[in-house]
């Protein structure tokens, strides 16, 4: 039994891959893409305590970072990148939206750190260019 599981670690990292990606992607993709939306990120981040600039950093950290680790490449830099931008939100945004966007966040953070520690795994671009 425990050899038919160890021969499914690729396809739970390829699923925390996929649900780590998909999230920072849409969330990214709302700061990134339409008009003004980087512009007002950058003010709202401002608002938090943060310098406007880290708005940017945070945007293109999900945007760019959740497709980098949706395809598996370089999936340990872009998930580092990720948590620590998940760590800042826990301790500025998520911690003052009560429990529910609280837990939402750490899972998250959770997810990319274990993908840091972890790697891509077998079912990546980073295995097949042998960069894990």
């Amino acid at each position: 039994m425990t050899k038919w599981l160890n021969s499914l670690q690729p396809v739970g990292a390829l699923l925390l891959r996929l649900v780590l990606s998909l999230s920072m992607i849409v969330h990214g993709y709302q700061k990134v893409v339409p008009h003004g939306a980087l512009n007002h990120y950058g003010h709202y981040v401002v608002t938090l305590g943060l310098p406007y600039w880290l708005g940017y950093v945070s945007a293109f950290t999900e945007f760019v970072g959740g497709i980098l680790v949706a395809l598996g490449l370089l999936t340990r830099f872009a998930s580092g990148l990720i948590a620590i931008n998940m760590l800042v939100a826990l301790a500025t945004v998520g911690i003052h939206q009560g429990f529910g966007i609280y837990n939402y966040i750490a899972e998250l953070a959770a997810i990319a750190i274990m993908l840091l520690l972890y790697g891509a795994g077998a079912m990546s671009l980073d295995r097949k260019i042998g960069f894990s």
